[in-house]
């Protein structure tokens, strides 16, 4: 199922995302970030700083705010350092068989995608 995005500033953009019905509307979009990335099974291993801007990242986006008020600063910094701590447990954790990513290659996938989904049609 499609649903128009009502934020988009295109007419008849996509939210995309899962889409899941809620008690007072048929269907409500979920949509993951795209600046979050992907920080498992990398080799090199994902540093502590990486860790923290994602961190940061995520924070921005649930809280709305790109740079709290001075009223609200300790509380998103906290969230912040929270989150950038329970995320490096959780990638120390984590175990797969799959061979290491190398962070060169997926980076240009990541660009190659970009100038695909950016170019002009002619």
């Amino acid at each position: 199922m499609t649903v128009l995005d009502p934020r988009a500033s295109e007419p008849g953009r996509v939210l995309t995302g899962l889409l899941r019905p809620t008690p007072n509307s048929s269907f409500e979009g979920i949509a993951m970030c795209r600046n979050i990335r992907i920080l498992f099974n990398f080799e090199p291993p994902v540093t502590e700083e990486e860790i923290h801007a994602a961190a940061l990242q995520f924070v921005r986006k649930i809280s709305g705010f790109n740079k709290p008020s001075k009223g609200n600063e300790a509380a998103f910094q906290s969230a912040v350092d929270d989150i950038a701590s329970i995320s490096g447990t959780l990638l120390r954790s984590l175990h797969t068989t799959a061979s290491p990513r190398n962070r060169a290659e997926e980076m240009a996938k990541a660009r190659a995608r970009a100038v695909h989904r950016f170019s002009t049609p002619t």
